[in-house]
């Protein structure tokens, strides 16, 4: 059984990477079935950090990119709006080149929140960071607009 609520569209994914961070960091979401998503980011000068490893922060902008959008895919978009209300990560092993990939499964989807567990990896497929990321489910106010 899948846990969208409407199903995740690759090319709608990346139409809304435009002018973003997801755009700057080159993020690409690359797959997804019906209980994960998976997106990737270059290991390169820009998101490195001063001494050639893959930066902590860019991991996090992965981990938290691919919770938000998983969550955003889960919920009735013309009742609820969602928003990171939590975000960490452990970093196992540094990554110097080529892409990091990172898989979103959810731990938890209620009425209320979604935590999703997102696993980054390096192209041997070896760990490089594990991260969980806390989603709010928050109802639109009057108008459809945030309350």
């Amino acid at each position: 059984m899948s846990i969208w609520h409407r199903q995740p569209d690759l090319e709608e994914l990346h139409s809304t990477r435009k002018n973003t961070i997801t755009d700057l960091l080159d993020i690409r979401f690359e797959s997804f079935d019906d209980s994960s998503i998976t997106a990737s980011m270059p290991v390169d000068a820009r998101t490195h950090q001063p001494y050639g490893l893959l930066h902590g922060g860019a991991s996090v902008v992965l981990a938290e990119t691919l919770g938000s959008m998983a969550s955003y895919h889960c919920i009735d978009t013309s009742k609820f709006y969602c928003v990171g209300l939590e975000v960490n990560a452990n970093h196992l092993r540094g990554l110097r080149s080529g892409r990091v990939t990172g898989v979103c499964r959810p731990v938890h989807l209620g009425r209320s929140t979604h935590v999703w567990d997102i696993r980054l990896s390096g192209e041997d497929g070896k760990p490089s960071c594990i991260s969980r990321l806390t989603v709010a489910i928050v109802p639109l106010g009057k108008g459809g607009l945030p309350s």
